[in-house]
């Protein structure tokens, strides 16, 4: 059984549902491009607000951009920089999440 916390949170992300919301798989499946253009230096909310929405409401999808974000960062500062490395981990996200390898 919800507890009234519980349930008044329920109520307000049911209030804030909106018809051309994404879930979690597609936001997934679009994360690697969204940290490619936030990474370029790119407006990625404004080319992808339905992501940058998603990301604001799920913690679970939030978690795993910040982290790819990280990853690549931190590649951005080493010898191979983030462009060589991003190729690779999108695959290797991609494979992950049981999309195309491409």
């Amino acid at each position: 059984m919800l507890d009234r916390d519980e349930l008044n949170k329920l109520m307000r992300a049911l209030a804030e549902t909106r018809e051309d919301e994404i879930g979690c798989d597609e936001c997934l499946e679009r994360v690697d491009l969204f940290v490619e253009m936030k990474l370029s230096g790119l407006d990625a909310t404004e080319a992808m607000p339905l992501v940058q929405e998603h990301l604001d409401i799920c913690g679970d999808c939030r978690e795993e951009f910040e982290a790819l974000l990280a990853a690549l960062r931190t590649a951005e500062g080493s010898r191979v920089g983030w462009r060589s490395v991003f190729g690779a981990t999108s695959r290797l996200w991609r494979r992950m999440r049981g999309g195309s390898s491409r």
